[in-house]
């Protein structure tokens, strides 16, 4: 018999690649934090042997979540300005909250709740868009999962830099000290096109170029942005950002609620990827994104969050039941984006639009371990005839059991084991009471 590091038996277990394979009775074989063989659980006990063999007969394992977009560190402004619209709550709650509150100190903490949540919703690699990026990289790596972390760019000064060369010169000092970390990568970030002008748009291109990186952008995500760039170029955005060079697969376009023809005939032809975000979408009556005409003309897209801020939480299982639904009404057909479809948006998806489709998203032999448990034998998931679909339209976060990111477990049975919950805990609640204190 071989010997290997892990042997995972579950009695599903999703694949999450194109063929929306799920498997029952099999096991995952894992050796030095990559899948090594997916088969049969009765010829993984014949032909493997671990140290570490763990049996989860009532669950279904698949692939880690991919959220494709977050402001993590936003997890401390959960629930400070509800029910407004989008320049509404930016301009009078949230930008005066951070240049008040955000500091590397700020971020480092409210980073721990993030990836706490996250890790208990099954999520396993994220990508961010915020300030003083080495507190969320610290809290990423001593978390132990992937991330993604945009090194953003706004036409404004903040608590993280004084003016756009300071951005910048910061932005290329992490990608320095990150760019040969395994799990954790830089993008360029881009604030969006309504408070990044021109000459520094085309500065986030030549940077991207030269370092082969992702930019990561808010674009299309209201209708007052729409009006706004007419209003003052005559111009939509994507036509702008198309006219200097950026509509293509490096692109990372968040949101994409308000697509025309036109818009439709320039992604069509620049094929950027798209995360759709429709709980924070919805919740500030940003609009809908076009998810099944998308899907039709070949584009990739996946799933985000957006920040707790604005969601208010960081659960990618909601996040898919949301999009599911949404995309039913919005094309009035009940078999539009099916479950296994939308689980592909939450993992391989994700994966593909951050460049890691090589490494994770999906169970195939090679990738990394990412991987999560659920359990399904619960009052609000019985009886069980399709897993997949109790994935997306049934299952709660709170049955997430456990967590791997390259075949190291992060959560066992609900118990975090890479972070200490109780001092996060104290941390969120000393941060609000000082928020409040000084509101």
């Amino acid at each position: 018999m071989e010997s290997v590091s892990q042997i995972i038996h579950a009695r599903w277990l999703i694949t999450g690649e194109q063929n929306n394979q799920t498997l029952e009775n099999h096991a995952i074989v894992i050796d030095q934090g990559k899948i090594k063989a997916i088969l049969p659980s009765k010829q993984a006990t014949e032909r493997y042997t671990a140290t570490d063999i763990q049996r989860f007969p009532n669950h279904v394992i698949s692939p880690g979540f991919v959220n494709t977009h977050t402001h993590i560190a936003m997890n401390y402004f959960r629930g400070l300005a509800d029910d407004l619209a989008l320049m509404d709550w930016l301009n009078h709650h949230i930008w005066p909250a951070e240049r008040t509150w955000v500091s590397q100190e700020f971020v480092r903490d409210a980073s721990q709740l993030a990836i706490a949540e996250m890790i208990r919703s099954g999520t396993t690699c994220f990508n961010d868009m915020y300030f003083f990026l080495q507190a969320t990289a610290e809290v990423a790596d001593q978390a132990g999962i992937r991330a993604n972390i945009g090194m953003t760019v706004i036409d404004f000064p903040t608590a993280w830099a004084k003016d756009t060369a300071e951005y910048f010169s910061k932005g290329i000092e992490f990608y320095s000290e990150y760019k040969n970390h395994d799990r954790i990568k830089a993008t360029v970030a881009p604030h969006a096109i309504y408070t990044v002008a021109e000459p520094t748009l085309l500065k986030v291109k030549e940077i991207a170029e030269k370092y082969d990186l992702k930019i990561n952008m808010h674009v299309h995500e209201t209708a007052d942005e729409i009006n706004q760039s007419i209003a003052t170029t005559k111009q939509r955005p994507l036509r702008r950002l198309q006219n200097i060079g950026l509509v293509t697969p490096r692109l990372i376009a968040i949101h994409m609620t308000q697509l025309d023809d036109e818009d439709m005939a320039i992604i069509e032809a620049g094929k950027p990827n798209i995360v759709h975000c429709p709980e924070s979408n919805m919740k500030l009556a940003s609009g809908a994104c076009p998810v099944v005409a998308l899907q039709k003309q070949g584009l990739n897209v996946a799933l985000g969050t957006d920040g707790a801020a604005s969601n208010n939480d960081l659960n990618m299982l909601g996040e898919m039941r949301s999009a599911n639904f949404l995309a039913k009404l919005v094309t009035q057909n009940p078999i539009a984006l099916p479950a296994h479809e939308t689980i592909t948006m939450a993992t391989l998806n994700g994966a593909k639009a951050l460049g890691l489709d090589h490494i994770t998203g999906s169970l195939t032999v090679g990738k990394a371990a990412d991987f999560i448990a659920t359990k399904l034998d619960e009052i609000e998931t019985l009886p069980i005839y399709h897993p997949a679909s109790h994935l997306v339209y049934a299952a709660s976060r709170n049955q997430v059991t456990d967590v791997w990111v390259a075949g190291k477990q992060l959560m066992k049975k609900r118990k975090l084991l890479t972070l200490d919950e109780k001092e996060i805990k104290a941390k969120a609640i000393y941060w609000s009471k000082k928020l409040t204190k000084n509101a």
